[in-house]
């Protein structure tokens, strides 16, 4: 079975993300983007119907989506990210914002990190919480359904911010800052290099849950499809761990505390 190269890992821990190529296959990809086009009730041979410059679907555990969720490639890496079994199979995939080419801008662009425990009103994305142990989520990942060059709206991912974020969320202790704090807070983060997420369909980028990134406007012609979904964890992160029991996501946190 195949495994991630310490190059790969040493890239997850230092710059935040890795993309593996080829995560599921091209047929799923077509099974899935079928699926989604039926959900949006949208003609994929007409662009007049495409309106609105993003589109979002919930949560959908339809096979295909099982099956580019739970590939052997992923599962290792997985284990080897997060800590092996220290995560909860994936049974439904999204959201899925679908991005269209439209002279309507979207209003889902800000630089932000994803939400991963309920805050005291749960039906409110907006006050969902981010801790220094990452409570529940162990990475963030975006499953690309079709190809997306960088005209096709690509996810932009700040090299090393999840170091950053380390460092504003330690003083928060267990409670940490709601989506809307730390959206504020990343605001102040230096510089960092952008990466853009493209790749073939069947592509899946797998992300510290740290990670600071935004959506864009598409500039091309195709509609883009995609999933971010997160991996939840059965136990949070343990920075405390002598440094050679930590994986990837814990020794990642603990870098960005001590540089």
């Amino acid at each position: 079975m195949k495994e991630l190269t310490t190059e790969q890992i040493d890239g997850f821990i230092y710059n935040g993300f890795i993309k593996i190529d080829n995560a599921f296959s091209t047929e799923i990809a077509d099974e899935c983007r079928i699926i989604l086009w039926k959900e949006i009730q949208c003609d994929p041979n007409n662009a007049q119907s495409w309106t609105q410059p993003v589109v979002r679907i919930g949560e959908l555990g339809l096979e295909p989506f099982k099956k580019a969720a739970n590939t052997s490639i992923l599962h290792n890496a997985f284990d080897q990210l997060v800590g092996k079994g220290n995560w909860l199979p994936k049974v439904t995939l999204g959201s899925f914002p679908i991005r269209f080419p439209c002279k309507e801008q979207a209003k889902d662009t800000g630089w932000h990190v994803d939400a991963s425990f309920a805050g005291e009103d749960a039906s409110n994305y907006f006050e969902w919480r981010i801790n220094i142990q990452s409570k529940a989520r162990g990475l963030l990942m975006l499953f690309l359904f079709s190809d997306v060059t960088e005209q096709d709206a690509p996810t932009l991912i700040k090299v090393g911010s999840h170091f950053d974020v380390a460092k504003i969320l330690e003083p928060e202790g267990e409670k940490g800052l709601s989506f809307m704090e730390l959206s504020q807070r990343i605001n102040t983060i230096s510089t960092r290099k952008i990466n853009v997420a493209i790749g073939k369909a069947g592509t899946v980028y797998l992300c510290h849950p740290f990670i600071v990134h935004a959506a864009q406007n598409h500039y091309g012609t195709k509609p883009k499809f995609m999933a971010q979904p997160p991996l939840l964890t059965k136990k949070s992160f343990d920075i405390s761990k002598i440094d050679t029991e930590l994986c990837p996501v814990e020794k990642a946190i603990l870098i960005g505390l001590r540089t």
